[in-house]
């Protein structure tokens, strides 16, 4: 059932002023006969562009949406329950926040939540939210997908086809090989979800190590200070982690050294992971085989950038996960989670503040 139908099911909201006083079946209770249900008040920062705001509309009952991109469009709204960022910055939050001193709820459409790491919601007690695990699969699949432009050297075959050369060449397996996943939560599950269906071996880093050891998926795990053992081990090292203090440069010119020359570097993560100029180099002196990157240091990649002009790299413009209504299915799991906000239920996707993820 949708979130937006299952809503029409919910019990009543409380009602201004408190809750109606308890009464026998058909008896009026002075003074309640107007009352009407709260609203649960809702801003969503968005720009009016954005087509998958579609999906809030009509409002589940018993919520108001107010709409905005500019601070401008919040000043004299009626003071929120809740805060919804849809791909707006810090910008935009920072002086939102300032105007909704009782929001009891905060919730970003992204995953990625490295752009709300300041003071004002980090030492905040108010819960944020985010859409952990609603992009996972199709980055998994576009994981899968380098591992089989590099393993069936399909820019070679795209050469010879536009050059109309009949080139036959030796191809490898992915069976058997091994995948290293950097950052072993959602979307490097899905990954390995994908490898382990190739018959790849998994190897896990993560900061719980023991949780990784117990996920069926996991050939080994290594805590974060092995990171190079495991890229060493690995035929495709797969970046997935979240961007936070501590995983800023975590793939740095030791650990890409430590890389089989034979090796892949695929990124799906974020850009300011993986030291960028120590990952050219490597390239561009053919010390390990390739790179896949649909995450960036600047985005978007200046045209001036080497990654464009290297044969050895695969380039998605931060778009491997845009697939078909893949904003919609966001806004769905938001209005889950207004729902279980609403009715006082615990949240789904709760951020650890600290950590940052």
């Amino acid at each position: 059932m949708s979130p937006t139908a299952d809503a029409k099911r919910r019990p009543a909201p409380p009602f201004e002023g408190g809750s109606a006083p308890a009464r026998a079946p058909g008896e009026t209770v002075a003074g309640w006969e107007g009352a009407r249900p709260k609203d649960t008040v809702v801003w969503a920062l968005a720009k009016k562009t954005d087509s998958a705001l579609a999906v809030l509309d009509p409002p589940p009952l018993g919520v108001r949406f107010v709409r905005g991109d500019t601070i401008d469009a919040f000043r004299n709204a009626t003071p929120p329950d809740a805060i919804f960022i849809c791909s707006m910055g810090r910008k935009l939050v920072e002086p939102v926040l300032g105007l909704a001193p009782h929001v009891r709820w905060i919730h970003s459409r992204s995953a990625g939540v490295e752009y709300l790491m300041f003071p004002a919601i980090i030492e905040s007690a108010v819960p944020l939210t985010n859409a952990r695990g609603v992009f996972s699969p199709s980055l998994g699949e576009f994981v899968m997908a380098a591992v089989l432009f590099f393993a069936k050297d399909l820019r070679r075959m795209l050469r010879s086809q536009a050059a109309r050369t009949w080139d036959p060449f030796d191809v490898d397996w992915a069976h058997g090989k091994t995948m290293g996943i950097v950052g072993y939560g959602d979307i490097g599950r899905a990954a390995a979800e994908r490898a382990h269906a190739f018959g790849m071996r998994v190897l896990a880093l993560r900061r719980d190590v023991e949780a990784a050891r117990r996920d069926p998926l996991v050939d080994e795990a290594f805590p974060l200070d092995r990171r190079a053992d495991l890229m060493a081990a690995s035929d495709y090292v797969v970046v997935a982690a979240p961007l936070t203090p501590e995983t800023r440069g975590l793939v740095g010119a030791a650990e890409i050294a430590a890389m089989k020359p034979s090796a892949v570097l695929i990124n799906v993560g974020r850009g300011p992971i993986v030291d960028e100029s120590a990952l050219v180099a490597a390239l561009q002196e053919g010390r390990i085989r390739g790179a896949a990157l649909d995450v960036f240091d600047k985005e978007p990649l200046p045209p001036e950038h080497p990654f464009y002009r290297l044969e050895n790299v695969l380039l998605s413009p931060h778009c491997a996960d845009n697939t078909p209504g893949w904003l919609e299915g966001s806004m769905r799991f938001f209005l889950e989670n207004l729902e279980r906000f609403r009715n006082g239920e615990p949240l789904l996707n709760l951020v650890d503040k600290k950590r940052g993820y």
